[in-house]
């Protein structure tokens, strides 16, 4: 095969589908006319072929599905003949792959086989397949022909090139690769950087448990870690101790006894990090763990993965534009032409109803019947009947909401009889309908369609069953259906069907995701069996669920994977069935890694891209009815008004204090607004005189003084103990709160004296802000008025004292931005919950109907019965016959159940948060009848009700939500700038530009220290530092738990090694760069302390190790350190300083630090968010504990020891674990009522069951919604919008690009002065890569005109400012107002700037963008009259080369000819300069082609030949010089009729003498094929203006240098020059002079000079 030039056309003809390519040759012996490559062509392409190959493709899977895995390799007759039917599936697969190949060609040609994705995969299975085959025949032991049954299945992804939807989804994951490849590093880096400090903290820590003194029993059921002493968990029980030998939690696992990463991502993953958490907590105390685990799970998940997140839905949009796009036009046919038909059919059916009723002889009840349905049309389309529906379903949703659990008989009737009434009531409203509208009209709705749909089957359901022929339960479901007309109130409530129509719009994008998804799970699920099939047995004592045994089941197991929840229990049983935890089982977890990895995060993930694009792109939020009124514009700078466009409802309305004042500089979303509360005296005022009052409330000190009170009584409520209610600490934080309580009276009495109370305008009681204000301290007085706390008001009064932290909110700007956006996202947010709480609402009475009763259970497993659950039975502990125990049996209910409506919602909540949802399915699986107990694997289909759940609700309702909260955050951080003209990346580098400043670099001046700080700055040197960072890394990676002596002694011998490697790199660049310059770099700093402390460590070590103690306080402090085992601390602290030389690494990598550059970014625009989730935290810490806080600790419970409300410091890790999702509604279940209180409380006795509260459900429900959507998707907000460059077109210059500039600029200006010479700018720009410079091939003299449209402020001493640069590179790279006239444009971004950055100092505007008077230089003046320079040099070395065959002393022509090479080149200096010079360049000759127009001087007769459109470049000169016929007619006479010039001496324009000259003697534009046609010459400054010079033509200066630069370029003096042009002008003013006179003058007049050229330039490029 070889590549071939392009086939003939019939072949073309013959290429298939989309007119592939075929290779000439396949398989370097077949050409395209060889009949068996012929015959397999056709074959290929031929339809059916493809059909039987998808069918072979579906039942192999359907094979595969039905296999059942045995434990043992065991087999039965089944299993044994489908694996026979293998053998047909391979042959024929392999009979594709061969057929394919011949017509194709193998690999070479670029359509062959191999080179499409999935032909390749197509291709390995076969070959595995048949390897795995020729393995059996030699081995003689069947096994792995599973193998390549498991390839096939992946031939299921064939079908995926089918549906555009599906291109789209499957096009947007594939690009995002690219960008998710970066976070998958920085992933990486943070897992490597945790499992190193984890293998540093905690190696060895979990093998230490209690154990029966003298015996290797444990003495717990469920073992965890404890410590020998100090602040770990003592073993209590009598006769145990605490020993180490011990395997560790999850049968070993999970530990971090080498750097295997397992147990970090998991905790990344956030399913079950807490478990870890609290071994950690056993084995070491509580001082150190949490900060570990905190800190892993902020940045892991909520950081790093959620920028998948950005980057998906970033892809997902571009994607869904581009295949938009293509699709709007070919829909827009399509629908006219759909129109016309109907419109036609329709007329066509009237005209039929009419003539057949003419004919018809009962003319009389044709007539009633055409009036009849008139009417009951009028009727049924009237706003009453659709009351009258609306009203039946919600009484139909009634009677279905009263079902319950053990409902009185009557109920029962009721509804029976409820039922079949709305039932007829129904079909009575379709049979009207349906003679209405005739059915034709009637089906053409979508809701009549699914109404005929539910009534039909409820009819049936009903006939069916009171005949008896089955049981009412399946099509009850269907009565529950009806519940979705609730949706028709949508037609009259605008925002709410604008939703719904944004989500149906995005179901077509779902429906394909959820294809790949369903693909992706049948995939994995097969795989599963084969690996998993009949393996989970190794336990005997409790049956797994999570199993691979039958298809059905390890569908459901991938899908709970997906889910996350509790996938890492599934993969602990994967490893413990391949042997635990050593080499092969480890292995295991890559097959749960790679379909988290691949299911939770992408595939989840464009669930929520595809839901946040389809909002963002109706902008539906709040277009229906929430516009403002038009005819009032409003002022975007009103404070008054609400904070987003399109919710005038906001309660908050002014600033501050209600105060009329404008916002202070709009700064992104988050960022401060404002400097504090300025009150003007409102006129008014019933105190007005109170003057002084008056400046002390609005004293700054006053206000802060007041919000340190706030901070301090908050602190005072965390302190309160909450079991110990009379302990003396609550004593005096009481008389504290009388304190503050009073300061905070006094100062609203004052603020209300001064603003008056409520009656008037701007008042204090009218703001909202200043209501909660009084709230809170009116609560705080009336909880002093009554004392007892018997008194549950009072109860709930203290624990509204929590509240005060909402008071700083009215004192920080910034921070009540953020909660005016929350507001305004609630508002917006609130049609999704209408739209999520009707749905959850509807899948909660069909749950009601399918499960009420039926989660009763037994806790003898044998009996089934209430009637028989009684008496006691034995149970044996782990199987061990020798321990029965004896237990009661008990008839109980799940904790969570479908007995009634609100149960089923609490449930089915649960379920939509993923947490526990499992153990949920299984009861359900199981459930068997009502007071039944359960049946394992009774009914598996029902599963299904839970999948279709989880698919609506969590994975499409929960994405919208989040969706809705990124949108309405992006519009927050928008709305602000809605009326700049400046877009968001724009406004980002422009402010960048202005607030940069120069870096400082130091170069030393002496010799040897040169020679140092040469090295060091080295790009070997960094190279070496980076492997040696590399090698540190793996050094500290090898390090494993019981390491041996040996091991121990090269490890040590290492790090000192490296410490003194690191120490010398130190104090390499302490000599090169003086201490002063060295610790200005953070780097540095950082590299400095971790030597240091490596240092230190090394010390500590080697003192620890060398026995005694010695006198220095070193010593005292580490032995100290190593008293006892656990307070190693300080120790383990210092070798931490290890790990940290990692995160140097992260400055190499150019996308990597761009990704941290982004990360510090979007951390500054954290903090309001950031304290708006420390209060939420805050108050609900409090609140839980006060009410929670008594609940005894028990270990077998949720709340223990690791997780209880007792202090406040666990109650925040408490609420954070319920943040990430951590099982929070066990927590829920464990703080009901009737729970132990702690024996230490002040509960009386018979009140020891009396503690937690109902109150449970609210407070972690809200919690939970409020955290779980709201906050963390703020998080999330803030980062898709720092990240969006990630996805963006890279082409396109945004602010990460700026940094660059900094860094190149300080090596042309290492004192960071600010000025560079203007000669340098070249070089520095063409250093720097494009989008921002110009990247090392650009050519000189492009990169000169690119500085020429720039056209930087040139300082008196020829050097720019680094502000004026940066900002000018970003205007041209972005095209910030560079058309139009540019003093008109300069000013209106002097404005935008004044307008947006209010803060800008005027003299760096003035520097940047210059004020339009005086007549500056500027560079691009003097780049302009270089490139004029460089083309006369170029024309003055052609004519010496001999090019132009002109007598060598002719200077007439010289200057002439010069001034035509400019004018031909023109259009391109134009283009250069078109940026600046929008509409000048307007009123150049239309014929001018906007090529590069290069003058081939050699091709035509003289210079002023056509601008041909070749790209520049020179030409070479021909090897015969060209001579130059003399034409009939001068080629310089010029018809000048409309030429208006002045002569050369008037005094009165003294300056444009020279210019005229040019111009005219560029006159002759457009292109001169024949010497004979003369073109008429324009104005004299219109030439140069059109040349994109216009700037400069008027300015005096410009036309002096550019005057001495040409008569420079023609070797030629001034007066020269002047003549030169005099002759022109006198020639152009005869025209009837002849061409030979003319040159004859012109040599008499030039013949005098002639210098040496070559050092002329030379000089030249000196001055330059």
């Amino acid at each position: 095969e070889h590549p071939s030039p392009p086939p003939h056309p019939k072949h073309k003809a013959q290429g298939g589908p989309g007119g592939v390519h075929r290779s000439p040759r396949a398989l370097f012996c077949l050409r395209l006319n060889n009949p068996v490559r012929r015959a397999a062509i056709s074959i290929v392409e031929w339809k059916p072929f493809d059909i039987l190959i998808l069918a072979t493709i579906f039942a192999n899977c359907v094979a595969l599905g039905v296999y059942i895995p045995f434990p043992e390799d065991d087999s039965n007759t089944s299993n044994h003949n489908l694996e026979q039917v293998e053998y047909v599936f391979l042959i024929i697969f392999t009979v594709e792959t061969f057929l394919k190949i011949i017509a194709y060609g193998l690999v070479l040609h670029p359509s062959a086989y191999i080179r499409n994705g999935w032909n390749l995969l197509d291709f390995v299975i076969v070959i595995v397949g048949l390897f795995s085959v020729i393995l059996e025949q030699v081995s003689h032991k069947p096994g792995d022909g599973n193998l390549g049954g498991f390839g096939v299945s992946l031939t299921s992804l064939d079908p995926l090139c089918v549906p555009p939807g599906l291109h789209i989804v499957l096009n947007s994951i594939m690009k995002a690769m690219v960008p998710l490849l970066h976070i998958a590093l920085l992933v990486l880096f943070v897992i490597i950087i945790y499992a190193i400090i984890g293998l540093e903290l905690f190696i060895g820590r979990m093998h230490k448990t209690c154990f029966f003194i003298g015996s290797d029993l444990e003495s717990e059921d469920d073992p965890s870690p404890c410590a020998f002493s100090g602040h770990g968990r003592a073993c209590l029980q009598n006769n145990t101790e605490c020993r180490g030998r011990w395997e560790g939690p999850n049968g070993g696992i999970t530990n971090f006894d080498n750097f295997f990463f397992l147990t970090v991502f998991q905790c990344i993953t956030m399913e079950g990090w807490t478990d870890v958490l609290h071994w950690m907590q056993d084995a070491m105390g509580h001082e150190l763990p949490w900060i570990y685990f905190v800190s892993l799970v902020i940045f892991g998940s909520f950081f790093v993965l959620n920028l998948v997140l950005g980057v998906l839905s970033g892809e997902f949009s571009k994607e869904r534009e581009k295949a938009k796009a293509r699709g709007d036009f070919q829909k827009l046919r399509e629908k006219q032409q759909l129109e016309e038909d109907l419109r036609g059919y329709m007329d066509w059916i009237t005209q039929a109803e009419l003539e057949g009723e003419e004919e018809e002889g009962d003319r009389r009840l044709r007539r009633l019947n055409r009036l009849w349905r008139r009417r009951c049309r009028a009727a049924v389309k009237s706003v009453s009947f659709y009351w009258t529906v609306l009203l039946l379903v919600f009484l139909n949703t009634l009677t279905i909401a009263s079902e319950h659990h053990g409902q009185p008989p009557w109920l029962t009737e009721t509804q029976a009889y409820a039922n079949k009434a709305l039932l007829s009531l129904f079909a009575a409203e379709m049979v009207l309908k349906l003679y209405a509208l005739g059915p034709s009209c009637y089906f053409a709705s979508f809701f009549n369609r699914f109404d005929c749909f539910v009534v039909c089957g409820g009819v049936l359901e009903t006939a069916l069953v009171e005949r008896g022929a089955m049981e009412p339960l399946g099509i009850s479901v269907l009565r529950c259906v009806r519940l979705l007309r609730v949706f028709k109130v949508t037609r009259h409530w605008a925002s709410l069907s604008n939703l719904v129509g944004s989500l149906l719009n995005s179901m077509k994008s779902i429906a394909s995701l959820l294809l790949l998804l369903f693909l992706f799970i049948i995939i994995f699920a097969l795989l599963g069996m084969q690996l998993f099939g009949g393996r989970f047995s190794f336990d005997e004592t409790q049956t797994k669920r999570s199993t691979f045994d039958t298809f059905p089941q390890a569908l459901l197991t991938v899908f709970q994977i997906l889910t996350g929840e509790d996938w890492n229990a599934v993969m602990y049983d994967g490893i413990m069935a391949y042997g635990g935890p050593v080499f092969p089982g480890m292995l295991v977890c890559v097959y749960f890694v790679i379909l988290f990895i691949c299911g939770n995060y992408i595939l989840l993930n464009v669930f929520l891209a595809i839901a946040v694009d389809n909002l963002a792109d109706g902008d539906n939020i709040n277009s229906g009815g929430t516009k403002s009124e038009p005819g009032t514009p409003r002022d975007p700078r009103d404070p008054r008004d609400p904070p987003s466009p399109g919710t005038p409802g906001i309660p908050f309305g002014g600033d501050g204090e209600g105060s009329p004042h404008p916002q202070g500089p709009p700064g992104s979303l988050l960022e401060e607004m404002g400097r504090g509360p300025q009150c003007p005296e409102t006129p008014g005022t019933p105190f007005g005189g109170w003057g002084g009052c008056h400046a002390l409330i609005n004293h700054h000190i006053f206000t802060n003084l007041i919000l340190v009170f706030i901070i301090l009584s908050s602190i005072s409520l965390a302190a309160e103990d909450p079991v110990r209610a009379h302990s003396p600490r609550n004593h005096i934080l009481g008389y504290f709160d009388y304190a503050f309580t009073s300061i905070f009276t006094v100062e609203i009495l004052l603020k209300m004296t001064v603003f008056g109370g409520f009656l008037h305008k701007g008042s204090f009681l009218r703001n909202w802000f200043n209501l909660l204000d009084v709230l809170v301290v009116g609560v705080s007085l009336i909880s002093f008025g009554m004392h007892s706390s018997a008194i549950s008001v009072v109860k709930i009064l203290r624990v509204l004292r929590v509240l005060r932290p909402l008071r700083a909110i009215n004192r920080a700007k910034g921070l009540k931005h953020v909660v005016q956006c929350v507001f305004v996202a609630i508002r917006t947010i609130g049609n999704i919950m209408i739209v999520t709480t009707l749905l959850q609402f509807m899948f909660a009475c069909i749950g009601v109907q399918l499960f009420k009763g039926k989660f009763y259970s037994c806790t003898d497993e044998a009996k089934h019965t209430p009637g028989e659950c009684k008496g006691t039975f034995l149970v044996y502990k782990d199987g061990d016959v020798s321990h029965p125990s004896v237990r009661e049996r008990l008839w109980l209910n799940s904790d969570f159940n479908l007995d009634n409506v609100l149960a089923g919602m609490m449930a089915l909540f649960t379920v939509s948060t993923f947490e526990g949802w499992p153990a949920l399915l299984y009861k359900a699986i199981d459930a068997n009848a009502e007071n039944q107990g359960p049946i394992y694997n009774y009914r598996v289909e029902i599963s299904i009700f839970f999948i279709v759940y989880i698919i609506v609700i969590a994975f499409f309702m929960m994405n919208i939500f989040v969706g809705f909260v990124i949108i309405t955050f992006r519009g927050q951080g928008e709305s602000e700038y809605r009326n700049c003209e400046l877009d968001k990346n724009q406004r980002q580098c422009v402010e960048y530009a202005l607030k940069a400043q120069p870096l400082r670099r130091y170069i030393p001046k002496n010799r040897t220290q040169y020679r140092v700080w040469a090295m060091v700055n080295s790009t070997a040197f960094e190279y070496i530092m980076f492997v040696l960072i590399l090698l540190n890394t793996i050094a500290l990676a090898v390090q494993h738990y019981e390491q041996s002596k040996p091991f121990n002694y090269v490890m040590d011998l290492l790090n000192m090694v490296f410490t003194g490697l690191f120490t010398v790199e130190m104090v390499l660049k302490i000599i090169a760069f003086k201490p002063r310059h060295y610790f200005c770099d953070a780097w540095n700093t950082f590299d400095a302390l971790i030597v240091v402390g490596s240092v230190v460590d090394i010390a500590v070590t080697e003192v620890n190790v060398s026995g005694p103690p010695c006198p220095s306080w070193l010593g005292g402090l580490v032995f100290w350190g190593v008293l006892d085992d656990s307070s190693r601390i300080s120790i383990t602290f210092f070798r931490l300083f290890r790990v940290m030389r990692l995160v140097k690494l992260l400055s190499k990598g150019e996308g990597i630090r761009t990704l941290l550059w982004t990360f510090v970014k979007s951390f500054q625009a954290l903090p309001y968010v950031a304290l708006l989730i420390a209060m939420i935290f805050f108050i609900y810490a409090v609140i839980g504990m006060q009410t929670f806080g008594k609940v005894a600790l028990q270990d077998g419970t949720q709340i223990n020891r690791n997780n209880n409300f007792q202090t406040f410091p666990q109650a925040v890790l408490l609420l954070f674990r319920c943040a990430t999702g951590e099982a929070w509604q066990e927590i829920m279940l464990a703080s009901l009522p009737g729970k132990r209180c702690d024996p230490e409380s002040d509960a009386g006795p018979g009140e020891e069951f009396t503690c937690g509260s109902n109150f449970a459900i609210a407070y972690f429900i809200s919690f939970f919604m409020l955290c779980a959507f709201l906050i963390i998707n703020l998080f999330v907000a803030v980062i898709m919008d720092n990240f969006d460059y990630l996805t963006r077109d890279w082409s396109i210059l945004g602010p990460h690009h700026l940094d660059e500039f900094k860094r190149v600029w300080s090596e042309y200006d290492p004192a960071a002065k600010g000025r560079i010479k203007h000669l340098d700018v070249v070089t520095l720009l063409r250093r720097i890569q494009p989008p921002l410079g110009f990247g090392k091939l650009c050519p000189h003299r492009v990169a000169c005109k690119r500085l020429v449209a720039m056209n930087m402020p040139l300082n008196s001493d020829g050097t720019v400012t680094f502000n004026a640069t940066l900002l000018a590179l970003v205007r041209t790279s972005l095209k910030i107002k560079t058309e139009g006239n540019l003093d008109v444009a300069n000013k209106e971004l002097r404005a935008v700037v004044k307008k947006i950055w209010k803060r800008t100092k005027p003299k760096l505007l003035d520097e940047v963008i210059p004020p339009p008077e005086g007549e500056e230089v500027t560079v691009g003046k003097f780049y302009a009259t270089f490139l004029i320079q460089d083309y006369f040099r170029k024309f003055r070395r052609r004519k010496e080369r001999g090019m132009l065959g002109v007598s060598p002393g002719d200077p007439a022509v010289s200057p002439q000819a010069g001034l035509q090479t400019l004018q031909a080149l023109g259009p391109e200096m134009r283009r250069a300069l078109s940026d600046l010079e929008g509409d000048e360049g307007g009123d150049a000759p239309a014929e001018e082609p906007l090529t590069y127009a290069v003058s081939h001087a050699h091709q035509h007769t003289f210079p002023l030949a056509t601008p041909t459109t070749t790209p520049f470049h020179w030409p070479r000169p021909p090897s015969t010089p060209f001579h130059w016929p003399r034409p009939p007619t001068p080629p310089f006479q010029l018809a000048t009729p409309t030429l208006h010039t002045f002569p050369l001496a008037t005094p009165s324009h003294p300056t444009f003498s020279i210019a005229d000259s040019l111009v005219e003697a560029v006159g002759t534009r457009g292109t001169q094929a024949r010497p004979q046609r003369l073109a008429p010459a324009p104005s004299p400054t219109q030439v140069l203006i059109s040349e994109g010079l216009g700037l400069f033509a008027r300015d005096p200066k410009f036309v002096a240098v550019a005057k001495r630069e040409i008569a420079d370029a023609c070797d030629m003096t001034m007066d020269e020059m002047e003549s030169a042009a005099a002759d022109l002008l006198t020639r152009r003013r005869e025209p009837g002079s002849t061409g030979p006179g003319s040159r004859t003058r012109g040599r008499d007049g030039g013949s005098r000079t002639r210098h040496n050229g070559g050092f002329r330039t030379r000089q030249h490029g000196a001055r330059l």
